[in-house]
């Protein structure tokens, strides 16, 4: 390092701006090591307490860009636009997405995590189907994203390397809140990517990152804002997490409900942020300036059978199983399967995405740490709704769990998730706000 870190970090202790040279300079030692351990968390606490003005997080999120290695994609003609969600329960949108943006011309180079705590991850989900490859070399990476439109891949040691000791601090130093953080994170990653835009799906509510509206707009605003300052299209939306995404919960189950969805039958509410998160990547890459027209082409593409066989390309080209798409039984299935019932008639008044996504952590379907080994089975599908009405005995969910011991305990808990009484609720919004 070129300078102390030690002055550094007293700098950003008392409220002073770092330079970009000194931002770079810190970056550069957390990769070589020569930024300690506790130098890193003091530093983080600093910037947590302090905050950073969009200059230094716009900094600070190049530097971890360019700790590693930035992708090109000169060889993809198409424009190159990417999607980020903040993460919640249920939300297998990216399986729905990619082929449906890639079958109206966009390339979607798609880097995914995993899931941690009660969010599931784009790649746990992959994992799911048999012989599906995200380990992907650079190099095979870029092969499939020019063959079929889009490639999904899990993070590799090349890509922004700094945040991965960072995130792995943050975890540990009561640090992850920080907006500049959780900015200089997501986009050092996606900007690595190789892309031309990126569109973000801000959670708020119970299940998401950010509960409460305000906090997840004033993410939203940094995202857009340093996105752009480091030259690349932003587009964001702020949709509910107040209720699980979809029917399915839990990573085997969620990969039946998306390829269903590929024939039609598909939850309006995943169909819905589905297809507002693909007009917003139509537009910035230029397909269409028209919403409307953008979200006709793509209904015409999902009815027609394109993307599906976009979704079978890409599967065949990343060493997955194209059988699945004809026969589900192929992905397995838990050995007990056990229904939740309502106990009294009347509408469901609550569907609880934070306790519910706690039930598919403990069934095995999620991570406590790190290196918690997943069971793609498990999970919960839910046959009713926010409001529906129900009679006594109807079937609210069925609980997917590997005893039957598991499953009863499961079942109990998914029946106070989803309480019935006599007031019929409404979900509000899926989508809260806009910004493009």
């Amino acid at each position: 390092m070129q300078h102390h870190p030690a002055r550094l970090i007293a700098k950003k202790r008392d409220g002073g701006e770092l330079t970009r040279d000194e931002i770079h300079d810190l970056v550069s030692g957390v990769v070589d090591g020569t930024l300690g351990d506790a130098q890193l968390g003091a530093f983080l606490m600093a910037v947590c307490c302090n905050g950073m003005v969009p200059a230094e997080t716009a900094a600070l999120t190049l530097a971890m860009r360019d700790s590693g290695r930035v992708l090109q994609h000169g060889h993809v003609a198409r424009p190159k636009i990417d999607k980020h969600s903040t993460g919640g329960v249920g939300d297998k949108v990216s399986l729905l997405l990619a082929p449906l943006v890639a079958a109206a011309g966009i390339a979607v180079p798609m880097v995914s995590g995993r899931g941690l705590g009660h969010t599931g991850g784009t790649i746990d989900k992959l994992a799911a189907l048999p012989g599906y490859r995200t380990d992907l070399s650079i190099e095979r990476f870029q092969h499939v994203l020019e063959q079929c439109g889009y490639a999904m891949a899990a993070p590799s040691a090349e890509i922004a390397p700094a945040d991965r000791r960072m995130y792995a601090t943050r975890d540990i130093s009561g640090t992850v809140e920080s907006i500049p953080l959780i900015t200089s994170s997501i986009l050092s990653k996606k900007l690595a990517e190789g892309i031309d835009g990126l569109v973000m799906d801000v959670k708020c509510g119970r299940a998401a990152f950010m509960v409460q509206e305000h906090d997840a707009v004033a993410l939203m605003e940094s995202l857009v804002a340093v996105g752009r300052a480091a030259g690349i299209k932003m587009a964001a939306l702020l949709t509910d997490m107040d209720h699980p995404l979809g029917h399915a919960l839990g990573n085997s189950l969620e990969v039946v409900e998306v390829i269903q969805a590929l024939d039609g039958p598909c939850p309006d509410d995943l169909r819905d942020v589905t297809l507002a998160l693909a007009v917003e990547m139509l537009l910035l890459g230029g397909v269409t300036n028209d919403a409307d027209s953008a979200r006709a082409l793509l209904l015409r593409l999902w009815r027609d059978g394109v993307v599906k066989q976009v979704f079978r390309h890409n599967l065949e080209l990343q060493g997955g199983d194209p059988r699945v798409l004809d026969d589900l039984s192929l992905l397995g299935r838990a050995p007990h399967v056990v229904p939740v019932e309502a106990a009294r008639s009347g509408f469901v008044s609550d569907v609880d995405p934070l306790a519910l996504g706690h039930v598919v952590v403990d069934l095995g379907g999620g991570r406590r740490q790190p290196s918690d080994a997943i069971d793609p089975h498990v999970g919960i599908v839910l046959k009713h709704g926010l409001g529906d009405a129900v009679q006594t005995g109807d079937v609210l969910a069925f609980v997917h769990a590997r005893t039957a011991a598991a499953a009863k305990t499961a079942a109990e808990r998914v029946a106070a998730a989803m309480p019935v009484g006599d007031e019929r609720r409404r979900r509000g919004a899926l989508v809260k706000q806009r910004m493009a």
